[in-house]
């Protein structure tokens, strides 16, 4: 019951709000998500420090021909994602509430059933129930950003539904053979994950879903070469929006592979763990250049995420305990600090007549001491500076890799370098340099202090207590593991 109420408060307030007046409605909304901020922070404060078994489960059958069940849990390996989720939101519906919308009622109910549908898929423990949940996603998106998007919304909308949509058929034809397939001897059809871990697929079987899981995840990240539809897509998406798309749903395909497809498929992951460590390192260089190259801010902090997104792959394909605990460490590193620095580029923007071309930026910090400051941290925290969470997810990531596949984590290390050059680069020439034309510097106001603030205040306590995440992460986290892997990583 717990959880059930974490997943639908959301959606039950959208529904509310939806009857509520103008401008009742709105701050009615961003009540609620801060509410549901609260409801995780308790979930958080009760669960054991040291981590361990899964805590406040739900498991009812749902529909027993096909073996689905209603199950709900959270462990080490979810909570601090729920927390994410709820944390982004609160802050992204807030800002929302700043601005007037077109149809906000609809607008907000949109917002609140994306928030219902990303815990589902978090607290999920049937894979079936994970596969409605994830495909549940893209209805709230799809409406978000075709009805209240920006620049050539339309074919951002398409682009995003098509590639999604098809990887959204290959997750469910995938989950649907991996429920199916693993009911041999007798056994009753269940897509329960407790049931789906104790069996065993072929080496065959466990190869062509484990592609298909793949793709669906990779497009959701998104990582090289499916990610396609992120530049069209985070140019047209609203700017509250976006601090969701890239800091909380991105984590979703990452949290996928963890949580579905290393414990059900483990042969079949390190069979593939070399082609997973290819397409990381080559986001990570990929979207590093690319991110040094962009005028367009959205793109610069964009193609960033794709690289981040390639350190978490690293981490989680490393198949060492290690990589594993920095990939879930750095999830939600890069949620706190991609949600900053997207509320920061629209704070930005209003300084410079709604401009969020690099080269139209220029001298912001003149007057702007404290936006500087807040500013300068985020990016300090972004190219992983010593101190920062960043840093800690970063060098486990790499020990990881180091450990089990040395070329390529050496290869892998230049995106360290390059996160550098592509970050100075972007604070520099927006708060420093000669002013904008069309600029005026001013100080942060009060709202945009109390909604930037808090992030990087979680940000710096992060960095200066990593093991706060680390200690209660590290039993679920690496017992995801594929067995062969963690023997050769123990010896």
């Amino acid at each position: 019951m717990t959880l059930t109420v974490l997943v639908f408060l959301p959606l039950a307030a959208g529904f509310v709000q939806a009857f509520m007046p103008r401008p009742l409605n709105k701050w009615f909304a961003a009540s609620a998500a801060v509410g549901v901020l609260g409801y995780s922070i308790v979930l958080l404060a009760e669960y054991p420090s040291s981590g361990g078994a899964m805590k406040w489960a739900t498991d009812h059958m749902w529909i027993k021909e096909l073996g689905i069940h209603y199950s709900l849990g959270v462990d080490g390996l979810n909570l601090f994602l729920i927390l994410l989720t709820t944390v982004l939101w609160a802050a992204a519906t807030i800002a929302a509430a700043l601005r007037d919308w077109d149809r906000p009622r609809l607008f907000f109910f949109h917002m609140a059933l994306a928030q219902t549908a990303v815990l589902g898929a978090f607290v999920a423990q049937d894979v079936a129930l994970f596969v409605f949940f994830f495909d549940l996603m893209l209805v709230p998106f799809y409406f978000l950003i075709g009805q209240w998007g920006e620049r050539r919304r339309v074919e951002a909308t398409t682009k995003f539904v098509i590639y999604t949509l098809v990887g959204s058929l290959l997750m469910l034809a995938a989950a649907i053979a991996l429920g199916v397939l693993s009911a041999k001897g007798g056994q009753p059809l269940s897509f329960d994950l407790k049931d789906l871990t104790q069996r065993t697929l072929s080496g065959g079987d466990q190869e062509w879903i484990f592609l298909l899981f793949a793709a669906a995840f990779l497009v959701k990240m998104p990582a090289f070469p499916l990610h396609g539809w992120m530049p069209d897509a985070y140019r047209a998406t609203p700017m509250p929006v976006l601090v969701l798309l890239s800091g909380v749903l991105s984590k979703v395909g990452a949290y996928g592979f963890l949580r579905i497809v290393l414990p059900t498929m483990p042969n079949a992951s390190v069979h593939f763990q070399e082609l997973m460590i290819v397409i990381a390192v080559v986001s990570i260089l990929y979207g590093s250049v690319l991110a040094f190259s962009q005028d367009d801010t959205r793109l610069i902090v964009g193609y960033s995420s794709v690289a981040q997104l390639g350190f978490i792959t690293l981490g989680i394909f490393s198949l060492d305990p290690k990589g594993a605990q920095g990939a879930v460490f750095q999830m939600v590193n890069h949620g706190l600090v991609i949600g900053p620095l997207f509320l920061l580029i629209g704070v930005l923007a209003l300084r410079a007549r709604g401009s969020e071309q690099l080269s139209r930026w220029g001298g912001m910090a003149v007057r702007a001491p404290v936006l500087a400051a807040l500013f300068l941290i985020v990016a300090l925290a972004t190219l992983a500076i010593p101190g920062s969470g960043n840093f800690m997810g970063e060098l486990y990531i790499l020990f990881g890799i180091f450990d089990q596949k040395l070329a390529y984590g050496i290869v892998a290390a230049a995106g360290v370098a390059l996160a550098a050059v592509y970050m100075i680069r972007f604070y520099e020439r927006s708060m420093h340099y000669r002013v904008g034309p069309e600029v005026e510097s001013r100080e942060i106001t009060r709202w945009e202090f109390g909604l930037i603030a808090p992030l990087v205040a979680v940000i710096i306590a992060l960095g200066v207590y990593p093991n706060f995440v680390l200690t209660r992460s590290e039993k679920s986290t690496v017992s995801k593991l594929p067995q062969s892997a963690a023997r050769v990583a123990d010896r």
